[in-house]
């Protein structure tokens, strides 16, 4: 039996569960769910919530396998891994020297503590800073194809 037979049976058994799933949650109805939630009863969801999480936990440890396994494959790619790994790194660590943090209230009455309001702004930083690379690259790899006619 092959890996990729392997991989459809497992594919059929994850979506046939979510099926099941699915319609014993159209069978008990939307105010029978809302009205057990609200009791704290979330029995009906749960279990498609699970299969989400184990198919999401699959995904991401499959991907990850793959990925190693292809990039121990070769010393140069892993190389290269490696740096924009740290490059990427080094874009976080200088979107968090430039963040600050500061309790913020919420709408709910909760409040946002100084450090998550710091990964708030380190998150937003790093994003314009990635967004602003991202511009600038397209950019002068326009300008080099237009100077090399």
């Amino acid at each position: 039996m092959n890996l990729q037979t392997i991989v459809k049976i497992i594919s059929a058994v994850l979506g046939l569960l979510g099926v099941i799933f699915l319609f014993r949650i159209i069978g008990v109805g939307d105010e029978e769910i809302k009205m057990a939630a609200s009791a704290g009863d979330f029995g009906s969801v749960s279990p498609l919530v699970s299969l989400a999480i184990a198919i999401l936990l699959i995904t991401v440890v499959v991907t990850l396998l793959f990925s190693l396994i292809n990039l121990a494959s070769s010393k140069q790619k892993l190389k290269k891994s490696l740096i924009f790994i740290g490059c990427f790194l080094a874009v976080m660590g200088i979107a968090y020297a430039a963040s600050s943090g500061v309790e913020t209230p919420m709408k709910d009455g909760e409040v946002l503590s100084a450090s998550g309001s710091r990964w708030v702004g380190t998150g937003l930083r790093m994003f314009y800073i990635l967004a602003a690379l991202a511009i600038i690259s397209m950019i002068l790899s326009g300008a080099k194809k237009i100077l090399k006619r």
